[in-house]
């Protein structure tokens, strides 16, 4: 199928100018019932991102994290579908730190072929397409071609993870990387971003054993793999799949 990647790009951003205009203005935050928090960024981004899907590609249905669900047993039988997060990173907008994102993914028969993740408050466009590799957009407009690094036994192996909020199994892993490598140490940062720096080298391993959806990954996951980096269940090492009967994710791995 042909997707029109700019397309996609400028809907992303139109998304993140509506996320902005509210990031710097007070805003009401709700909380849904799963307790997740909720604002008006979130229906706004939302509201853009699918309009514009349905009607440049109404062919496509659409899984958002703000949209009602659709049954599995319809769900089942998509072949093509988006999956869509209108503003990853809620709690970190509310703490207006800036490490939110814009998630757009196609799923091909339960795999993301496309995705975008913008990056509103950096200006950062990241993207890729199957097959034709990942690239950023910096503020300045200039973009290129991103590659994830292989690790190198005799320097600093870089975790993304939190320093000061590991998960017992965080620490685990953590600790056996210290058994192998001479240094280990950690990038912070919320939201799909982590997949981003593992993609374009700034890190070199994302250990995720802690909850996440469906919306939250299916963007990250094809610009890392597309990047030369892997996204597999763990410890199972089998690839992330999506449109699943539960969009709850998996404990997962991305890695060079």
């Amino acid at each position: 199928m042909q997707i029109d990647i700019d397309f996609l790009l400028t809907i992303a951003r139109q998304a993140g100018a509506a996320i902005m205009d509210i990031y710097g203005n007070e805003f009401v935050v709700e909380i849904k019932d799963d307790k997740s928090p909720l604002t008006l960024a979130d229906r706004a981004s939302n509201q853009i991102i699918v309009s514009a899907l349905q009607q440049q590609y109404p062919d496509i249905p659409i899984i958002s994290e703000e949209n009602k669900l659709t049954d599995y047993e319809v769900r089942q039988h998509w072949t093509y579908c988006w999956l869509v997060d209108p503003l990853d990173g809620t709690k970190e907008f509310i703490k207006r730190n800036g490490e939110f994102t814009v998630n757009i993914a196609l799923l091909h028969e339960g795999k993301p072929v496309v995705g975008v993740i913008f990056v509103p408050a950096r200006n950062d466009m990241y993207y890729a397409q199957e097959g034709q590799g990942s690239y950023k957009v910096d503020s300045l407009g200039n973009t290129q071609r991103i590659h994830a690094k292989t690790i190198d036994p005799n320097e600093t192996v870089l975790v993304v993870a939190s320093r000061s909020h590991l998960s017992e199994e965080t620490q685990k892993y953590v600790d056996a990387l210290r058994v192998t490598y001479k240094t280990v140490d950690f990038v912070s940062s919320g939201s799909s971003i982590k997949f981003c720096l593992v993609a374009e080298g700034r890190a070199h391993l994302y250990p995720r054993f802690a909850p996440t959806m469906e919306w939250d990954t299916g963007a990250g996951q094809i610009i890392a793999t597309e990047s030369g980096a892997s996204v597999m269940v763990y410890p199972d090492n089998v690839p992330l799949t999506y449109n699943r009967p539960n969009l709850l994710n998996p404990f997962f791995l991305v890695s060079v």
